[in-house]
């Protein structure tokens, strides 16, 4: 079993910043992926951004140079650096890790002036 606790959502207007943080505990494998996705009202669930354990990062063409991912494996931590905000960017995000598809509870990120 592996927890994932979010945090760092919140309400920011159009071109600030915001930086989610996702703890992983429990059985947490030497090599794994772990990311986000978001879920804006209405609208499928949709990838963000993923890091691997090698510290390989991959972004949605949507959010490529505006948010960078970043780990700490000491702290068994994921970061979402997000600038250059958009009120498209509104939505829920929630961190994955896999192996075995675990789901963090999710954060709001809410972008309005």
């Amino acid at each position: 079993q592996v927890q994932l606790v979010e945090s760092g959502g919140g309400l920011v207007q159009p071109g600030g910043s915001l930086r989610l943080s996702c703890a992983a505990s429990g059985n947490i494998l030497s090599i794994n992926v772990m990311g986000w996705y978001r879920q804006a009202p209405g609208k499928q669930r949709e990838w963000v951004a993923t890091i691997t354990s090698a510290r390989t990062t991959n972004y949605a063409d949507s959010v490529k140079g505006r948010f960078t991912m970043s780990g700490d494996h000491a702290k068994n931590t994921v970061y979402l650096q997000m600038n250059s905000l958009k009120p498209e960017d509104t939505a829920v995000y929630y961190c994955f890790y896999q192996p075995g598809g675990y789901w963090g509870q999710g954060t709001q990120v809410t972008v309005s002036s």
